[in-house]
């Protein structure tokens, strides 16, 4: 059965859109909640709203939410590419290769690193939700590097924690268009969802706090290499804060990248791999795991020194 969800209207929602601030109040995607406000299942003060109408503090809000679907289920399918590169009791570190969500999810048809795990025998925790039992962080498909997943129980709940307090170093490297200046520095600025474009992020005033710290590797004429270190984790953070401040990842034509540069490069996605990832052990002692690079990153960044030589 459909469950009625009756609601004041809070004041961090005033004056934002229907599909926007649903969204937060209530966990679901813009677009969930626009088809709800398009089935005429979303009411203010009892009359039907669009999801472009503005929510007003000291309204009531009255929701239909379907039944819930059962979640995605883990296949288990063998991932060309994916290196283990640690394991033991606690956790398993992988260098993630293109093309390989970390968990199933609606609408993803494509290989996944719990999957991978699964068909390699690699057994992981059982704690989170049952698609995603085990992970701790996550990379997007379109980005490569290490990860870890935890094994036991015990590192699942360490581990989240220290993702949680952010005492996980997680390090990247990207080649950003032309050169930042200052060649080393901190981008603090929030981040959200697009307000036109519910696939991308934006900086957003508003949006939640997002803190990205780099420095400059290697300069060649038209792009940088560049160290990046995470403060903050949000979703696309390092392409959303280059892109706000003029310098997209190369490659990146999602957040404004020069397709001529990317075809001049064989480059397909953005030039971003994540790099380092250290923390402390959930067994105890500080570790660091290190990924290369791989064949199309390593060939664009080739391809930028010969041109320079």
């Amino acid at each position: 059965m459909s469950e009625l969800r009756t609601l004041p209207v809070p004041e961090g929602l005033e004056g934002m859109r229907v599909d926007a601030g649903l969204s937060k109040l209530l966990g679901l995607s813009r677009s969930a909640v626009a088809s709800l406000a398009e089935s005429g299942d979303v009411l203010v003060d009892g009359d039907p709203v669009g999801k472009s109408d503005r929510l007003m503090t000291g309204s009531w809000l009255e929701v239909t939410l379907p039944d819930a679907e059962p979640g995605p289920q883990v296949v288990a399918v063998p991932v060309e590419g994916m290196e283990i590169l640690h394991q033991d009791d606690d956790i398993v570190v992988i260098n993630k290769p293109i093309g390989v969500a970390v968990h199933p999810s609606p609408g993803w048809e494509g290989p996944t690193v719990v999957g991978g795990l699964a068909a390699a025998g690699v057994r992981i925790a059982t704690s989170g939700a049952g698609e995603r039992q085990g992970v701790v962080h996550r990379l997007d498909a379109g980005t490569t590097g290490v990860m870890v997943v935890a094994k036991s129980e015990h590192a699942y709940t360490v581990l989240k924690r220290a993702f949680k307090e952010r005492t996980v170093e997680k390090r990247y490297h990207a080649i950003v268009q032309g050169h930042p200046d200052p060649s080393r520095g901190t981008i603090d600025a929030p981040i959200d969802r697009h307000p036109r474009h519910d696939y991308k992020f934006a900086v957003v005033t508003g949006g939640k706090p997002s803190v990205t710290h780099y420095e400059m590797v290697e300069a060649f004429r038209s792009a940088s290499l560049i160290d990046v270190k995470l403060e903050t984790g949000r979703t696309h953070q390092i392409r959303v804060h280059f892109s706000a401040v003029k310098h997209p990842c190369v490659g990146d034509l999602t957040y404004g990248a020069d397709p001529v540069l990317a075809r001049k490069l064989a480059i397909s996605r953005q030039w971003l791999h994540a790099r380092a990832l250290a923390f402390e052990h959930p067994s105890g002692g500080w570790v660091e795991f290190e990924s290369d690079y791989p064949a199309d990153l390593q060939h664009a960044l080739d391809e930028l020194r010969a041109q320079d030589g």
